[in-house]
């Protein structure tokens, strides 16, 4: 249906121009840098119509091309990341058969909210680098006793 609209409206235009062609047959001046010449206006208007859908159309194909080159890219990370989330369920499920319980549990729904903040309050502060503060002071002051 869609390309039946886009060939009538093709069509409209056509005669539209056909209708301007005829009306305007007369000859205008056309400068170059190297000179001048006669045209018929509709030439004019057709010659620089045609060379400004050339142009929109290079554009238009240059950023289709890049956002395709963008879309496998991004399909190319999506897999690696569906295998990894594959592997870990796989692992987790040989943890939940083996009855070992890893150090990282995951944690869905409800379960998030509530035991992450009580775990989050019984755990101990770390800097940026995973070093406990407690700990690190008591080490400070076991060096300075002796």
């Amino acid at each position: 249906m869609k390309m039946q609209w886009l060939l009538l409206l093709g069509l409209v235009f056509a005669i539209i121009i056909a209708i301007f062609a005829v009306f305007n047959v007369d000859n205008v001046p056309v400068n170059y840098v190297f000179g001048e010449s006669q045209w018929p206006l509709i030439l004019v208007i057709l010659v620089s119509a045609l060379l400004g859908f050339l142009l929109s159309s290079i554009l238009a194909m240059t950023r289709t091309y890049q956002l395709k080159r963008k879309v496998k890219t991004l399909q190319k990370e999506v897999a690696v990341k569906e295998s990894l989330i594959a592997t870990q369920q796989n692992e987790i499920a040989e943890y939940q058969k083996a009855g070992v319980t890893p150090d990282a549990m995951v944690v869905t729904g409800e379960e998030r909210t509530h035991d992450a903040d009580e775990s989050l309050r019984s755990q101990p502060k770390r800097d940026e680098f995973g070093v406990n503060d407690t700990e690190d002071r008591r080490a400070d002051t076991r060096r300075d006793e002796l």
